[in-house]
């Protein structure tokens, strides 16, 4: 599922040691808006605000979904025009069911976003972008079940500041803005793809990648479990070992395990012959979610999904996750990795999950090679 996820361009590291998935080769520092927020101080007002209010689960009803266009060779390199066309490919395909806005750097990244997406996608330049992980980037937006919502923005600082991204540390109160909404900045520091929730009062999330001083410098792992359920609306949270200092996430969760809803989660596994650290680590996850109980005192159930036996990639860094998928009005759009079997497999274990919905797999490989999926790339926003 994951890998070192190293930069699909081949350039020369950068000067930050670790892992080197997303890497932003040039840029200046992060601004105040992507810088963490640590200690007790920056929970008051999100707790306040968030009394009310909820993270719903990703299958409520869609306004649109947001995406985000890349435009970097100093990060894809020879793959910039295929991780493109990916991108384009999953925004027209979500197109099918509701509408998409792709964020794009500027009017030159603009007008290219609109020659390959078409104009069943709107392009906009007014929420300026690095690249193309709008899941960490975006805000996380809550309802509170009387017809209002807010937007929380979750601090994005580069993956533990591990490269600079100045314009996507401004995107999610720059989305709160073009939607009129009440942007709050969370009492941690953390990314939309680190942290799953039911929407029913109960959220995960790997120690990995938000118990870690890259962070949340100073924070216990109780405070941080606050911070979070109060940003959430949610009342408990389960958390699973993960993995640092492997990939540029710490170990997102949303590659290997998903809510699909209240006391319901999917777990990929790998085959029986993997042993790497990404497969340990996902067999770990699938034990403690199998044995976890939510926030109303329901055993989980458990969802498995089994991994590809074979890609199409040879890339040894490819992250090959069928469950980071994005769920759409009337539709849930996931990766197939040419592997016949287990992609039919899976496609078959996601329409279960989503009854009604059409399940349509893409080949999205080059965004696979750059460490991310589908749901990576995209973030929903859900009507009040």
């Amino acid at each position: 599922m994951h890998g070192s996820r190293t930069t699909p361009s081949g350039s020369a590291p950068e000067t930050v040691a670790g892992p080197s998935r997303r890497r932003v080769l040039g840029g200046v520092l992060l601004g105040a808006a992507g810088l963490t927020i640590g200690g007790q101080a920056a929970l008051a007002p999100a707790a306040r605000a968030a009394a009310a209010r909820r993270v719903p689960a990703d299958d409520v009803a869609h306004v649109r979904t947001w995406m985000a266009w890349p435009t970097s060779s100093s990060i894809w390199g020879r793959q910039l025009s295929g991780v493109q066309n990916d991108i384009a490919l999953i925004a027209r395909t979500i197109a099918r069911f509701e509408p998409v806005i792709m964020c794009a750097p500027d009017a030159s990244g603009a007008s290219a976003a609109r020659a390959k997406c078409g104009s069943t996608v709107t392009v906009i330049s007014s929420i300026p972008v690095d690249d193309l992980w709008a899941r960490d980037t975006a805000p996380v937006f809550r309802t509170d079940g009387q017809g209002g919502r807010d937007t929380v923005g979750l601090g994005f600082n580069g993956w533990g500041n591990k490269q600079t991204h100045t314009r996507d540390a401004r995107v999610a109160a720059g989305i709160a803005a073009y939607d009129r909404l009440a942007f709050t900045r969370a009492g941690f520091t953390g990314e939309g793809g680190a942290i799953e929730t039911d929407g029913d009062g109960t959220v995960m999330a790997t120690e990995s990648s938000l118990v870690n001083s890259n962070r949340n410098p100073g924070m216990s792992k109780a405070q941080i479990e606050q911070a979070v359920l109060a940003a959430y609306g949610a009342s408990k949270m389960i958390w699973v070992p993960g993995i640092k200092g492997q990939d540029i996430t710490d170990d997102h969760i949303d590659a290997t395990s998903r809510f699909i809803g209240p006391g319901v989660v999917m777990v990929q596994v790998p085959p029986a012959n993997r042993t790497d650290i990404w497969a340990q680590d996902a067999r770990k996850q699938l034990a403690i979610l199998s044995a976890a109980t939510d926030a109303r005192g329901r055993r989980l159930q458990v969802v498995r999904i089994d991994g590809p036996d074979t890609i199409r990639s040879t890339n040894p860094d490819f992250v090959d996750s069928y469950v980071n998928f994005h769920v759409c009005n009337g539709g849930v759009v996931m990766s197939q990795f040419g592997d016949r079997a287990k992609d039919e497999a899976a496609r078959r274990v996601v329409a279960a999950a989503y009854p009604g919905r059409q399940v349509v797999q893409l080949d999205t490989d080059r965004i696979g090679g750059g460490g991310g999926g589908i749901h990576c790339s995209t973030m929903q926003e859900p009507v009040a």
